[in-house]
């Protein structure tokens, strides 16, 4: 019987090596007469043990060596790496590891477990379970589940998803749509291709789940181009599914019709804005929708269309698999359930952490993030992408909950959390902002295409040091009115950042450069 050893595909881990370990993997056991099957699943989030390992002992379980490079593998052989024996590199099982014991896997809990695009690996570990039960309940009570959930959208704005599917349930029309949101932009970032990458069939299996809910038979992934590996996963995961019968005209026997594709982005930022993304996939330029009327009541080709991003969709299997209370069950307060946290920046461990609502940014930075990367203390946070706001080190006991960012002038969005240690220089890090608006914008609102460039101009004149209080009302007088009067959240949440800077890190506009 051949020995099963498990290394990544996620993007993260093949740009680490795991191509070339996997096939240094292959000529050790060729050269050994060892017969492996090398299965390729997802990352487990561990990125800075990248390329992880896992081997198959005799008993069944999963030994994780890491990091292995294509030069450590024959040394490994060697040592007994096939047998699973000690070395430097091991690490035991990682469901032992403090670091991943302490997360709460739901969305996650399949990815770097299971190979990808199986639907036999996905059926054993639980997949479309959650369908199976959605069969047997009606719109309505689909939609009751997910509102009594408390699951709201993990894109970033944080709408309740029932409220969403519940409108589109109300219209009446011939023809609807599920659209995903995979155009997943902001800095720090990464879940959504992790799940994508890693477990494409429960972003198809949430997709599923919306197109019952609302009677909707056609389902778009709009994914990012540059994400060439997801979308090859998930083209894959979708041809499986649609051979075993999940997909097309009689789903599972079912009588209901869905029908799924992958659509590619072309890379502009503002395609993450719903009404913008929807405008691109009618083959449009990307420009921002008026509002009203709302995409669940006129979306994608004038029709009644459920838009949720990745995060979002995944969540529902498990919902209607064990039950709106036990999802609800997670979390504190108005946060429900969970949320893949993304670790990036300046600490020593970047990665995926799953975790429920309620942990606070300083378990997140140092008990999983552990602490800078540079040794040196950490000044700042941004968490929500570039339009959130800088947090210093006395907000670090803030919780993760969307109302107690929101208290502090902040946003949990993404999840995306990226660190900086005291050597930042934060009002150039507010231009930065300022500057990224001004390239990511549409053009269609004044505040937006104007205000952003305006705001570089007027950053660029604090950081010479000309008439710095005068600039610094004017930079504050520009950005209520781009948060006031923009069209859409790119302009309308720039400001966050940018005044953030200016009140905890007052110093850093004051002196000279």
């Amino acid at each position: 019987m051949a020995l099963r050893i498990y290394i990544s595909r996620d993007a993260a881990a093949q740009a680490l090596g795991a191509d070339e370990t996997a096939a240094a993997l292959q000529v050790a056991a060729a050269a050994k007469g060892t017969s492996i099957t090398l299965t390729r699943v997802g990352s487990r989030g561990m990125v800075w043990l990248e390329p992880l390992i896992e081997v198959e002992d005799a008993s069944g379980q999963r030994i994780a060596y890491g990091p292995v490079t294509a030069d450590d593998v024959p040394g490994l052989v060697q040592a007994g790496l096939f047998d699973a024996a000690p070395h430097r590199l091991r690490l035991g099982r990682v469901e032992d590891m403090p670091w991943f014991a302490q997360q709460e896997r739901l969305t996650f809990a399949r990815v770097g477990v299971i190979d990808p695009v199986s639907v036999d690996d996905y059926v054993a570990h639980g997949g479309f379970a959650g369908l199976k039960r959605a069969f047997g309940l009606s719109g309505a009570e689909i939609v009751g589940e997910v509102l009594e959930s408390g699951l709201r959208g993990r894109g970033g704005a944080a709408f309740p998803t029932g409220i969403k599917w519940r409108t589109v349930l109300e219209q009446h029309s011939p023809q609807k749509y599920v659209v995903c949101n995979a155009d997943e932009g902001d800095s720090g970032t990464f879940s959504d291709r992790m799940l994508m990458e890693g477990d494409p069939l429960c972003l198809i299996e949430g997709m599923l789940i919306a197109g019952l809910a609302v009677g909707a038979t056609r389902g778009y992934i709009y994914l990012r181009c540059e994400y060439p590996h997801a979308g090859h996963a998930l083209r894959e995961a979708i041809e499986a599914a649609r051979v075993r019968g999940y997909l097309g005209p009689d789903v599972c026997g079912s009588g209901k019709a869905f029908e799924l594709e992958v659509r590619m982005g072309a890379g502009a930022y503002i395609c993450g804005e719903e009404t913008a993304l929807l405008e691109s996939l009618e083959g449009k330029r990307a420009e921002v929708r008026y509002r009203p009327p709302l995409p669940a009541i006129k979306g994608l080709f004038g029709e009644p269309t459920i838009i949720n991003n990745v995060i979002s969709l995944a969540s529902v299997p498990i919902i209607l698999e064990r039950g709106a209370a036990y999802y609800r069950d997670f979390g504190m307060g108005r946060s429900r359930g969970t949320l893949p946290i993304q670790l990036a920046g300046n600490l020593k461990r970047g990665g995926l952490v799953e975790k429920a609502f309620g942990v606070t940014l300083r378990e997140l930075l140092y008990d999983f993030g552990g602490g800078s990367a540079s040794g040196r203390p950490l000044r700042a946070v941004q968490v929500g992408g570039p339009l959130g706001a800088y947090l210093p080190e006395s907000q670090f006991d803030t919780p993760l909950d969307y109302e107690a960012f929101t208290a502090i002038g902040a946003l949990v969005g993404h999840g995306g959390i990226v660190a900086f240690d005291d050597t930042v220089d934060m009002a150039r890090m507010a231009r930065y902002a300022m500057e990224f608006c001004a390239i990511e914008s549409c053009g269609k609102c004044t505040p937006c295409r104007i205000g952003s460039t305006r705001g570089v101009e007027v950053i660029n004149r604090i950081l010479l040091g000309n008439e710095k209080q005068a600039n610094l009302t004017q930079l504050e007088n520009l950005c209520e009115t781009m948060q006031h009067g923009s069209l859409c959240g790119l302009g309308g949440m720039t400001p966050f950042p940018v005044m953030s800077a200016i009140k905890h890190f007052p110093g850093d506009f004051a002196r000279d450069r």
